[in-house]
């Protein structure tokens, strides 16, 4: 069951078609944790490229999107309410498996660190219960 849509997602993050890469959210703890999803239609527009006859999810993309889902979580709060969540740094990045047209993937973030407006997050995606990526997301809030 959807907590969020995404009117509501635009509602929080910054963030717009064609780069606004969850679909909904359904699960939500604000500052805590979130899950989101994003389903991946088969003619988004980078399978075309990422790789002609055999398209595949770009990694770098699948990180955007679990650092979509982390500042959905971030944002939640109530004293970030209206701020942008920065990339600060991506570590422990380990691509699994292949993602590809057509699947759903799940992105669960936890936020494990945060000390001002610098934190961390654990990051996941899977899709049919198997890990795809995994890092860990630095953001910055801005001030």
């Amino acid at each position: 069951m959807s907590l969020m849509d995404k009117e509501q997602i635009k509602s929080i993050i910054p963030h717009r078609d064609p780069f606004l890469l969850i679909d909904e959210v359904v699960e939500l703890e604000p500052g805590k944790r979130v899950v989101a999803k994003k389903y991946l239609k088969e003619d988004e527009a980078w399978f075309k490229g990422h790789f002609p006859n055999q398209p595949v999810q770009p990694g770098v993309l699948t990180i955007e999107m679990l650092a979509q889902a982390g500042a959905v979580c971030i944002l939640s709060v109530p004293e970030n309410k209206g701020k942008i969540a920065f990339f600060g740094g991506i570590d422990k990045a380990r691509f699994k498996r292949q993602i590809l047209p057509g699947d759903v993937v799940t992105l669960s973030v936890e936020i494990i660190k945060i000390k001002g407006p610098i934190g961390v997050g654990k990051a996941i995606a899977t899709v049919d219960g198997k890990k795809a990526v995994s890092a860990e997301i630095m953001f910055a809030l801005e001030k």
